[in-house]
């Protein structure tokens, strides 16, 4: 026997069976399955073991999916889709992504031109500073400390040792955000201010105090589209499916009414 004769002669015995099983109008219990549905399936599992399906692995693919598909009919003439939200949300998920889809994944040069220049400061480079310090914790007299150690290095020249810093000693490319965040914004403003590779302090954080040596500011820059034409395309293309949905929602909201109890205690 042929594979396609035994599978197609597997599906259609199982399919009767269930039919007189369930004793039920023939209409409600047909499962048809497409030739691109089985394709699909078939891919599936390959694309999942790395190979193709056996004989038998086909019909147990194919019952596995007939018994998925019964098993669903049931439910829903058991309304058990009735007030769930997760099978709310998965629904609401899936238009959204067919809403989505409609959109067109190439849009023109000009339309890309028109969005970033709209967008133009999402997509600045913000300025970066490298630098290095010596910290002094602010529960042992950090200031005191700090300034002692830094004027026996200015007069002669003893190498400044302080205490450990829990994100270490040197700082790459670190934007004013980042700064901000690990040291705090009083910090950050004695950064900016630093002349180039000159050690300097001592300067208050949120920990203590620090002796400074700003080795490098790279100032902020805007890019041309050619540099982030990619994050350009995709932000683009987000954009516009969320437009779309919003707009979908909007042309059909009017079709639906919102009833709450007036007498509701929020």
């Amino acid at each position: 026997m042929s594979l396609r004769i035994f599978v197609f002669f597997a599906i259609g015995l199982l399919i009767f069976i269930l039919d007189i099983g369930f004793n039920a109008e023939q209409d409600s219990k047909d499962i048809y399955i497409s030739d691109q549905e089985l394709t699909s399936l078939l891919s599936a599992w390959k694309s999942q073991v790395g190979r193709p399906p056996s004989d038998e692995e086909i019909v147990s693919i194919i019952n596995n999916f007939v018994q998925e598909e019964i098993l669903y009919r049931e439910a829903l003439l058991l309304n058990l889709d009735q007030e769930d939200r997760i099978i709310k949300r998965r629904l609401a998920q899936k238009i959204t992504f067919l809403k989505q889809e409609t959109i067109p994944d190439d849009p023109s040069e000009e339309e890309l031109e028109r969005f970033f220049e709209q967008n133009k400061n999402d997509y600045y480079v913000p300025a970066t500073y490298s630098f290095s310090h010596h910290y002094f914790s602010k529960e042992s007299d950090a200031k005191e400390r700090a300034s002692k150690a830094f004027n026996a290095y200015q007069t002669d020249g003893v190498e400044i040792i302080g205490d450990p810093f829990f994100l270490g000693k040197n700082f790459y490319q670190n934007t004013a955000n980042e700064i901000k965040k690990n040291f705090g914004e009083l910090f950050f403003l004695s950064v900016e201010n630093l002349s180039i590779n000159e050690w300097s302090g001592p300067h208050e954080s949120a920990f203590g105090y620090h002796i400074i040596l700003l080795k490098e500011v790279k100032t902020g820059f805007s890019p041309p589209l050619e540099k982030v034409l990619l994050r350009v395309q995709q932000d683009y293309l987000s954009q516009a499916q969320d437009k779309a949905i919003a707009e979908y929602i909007d042309e059909i909201r009017s079709q639906y009414r919102v009833i709450i109890n007036p007498e509701y205690k929020f």
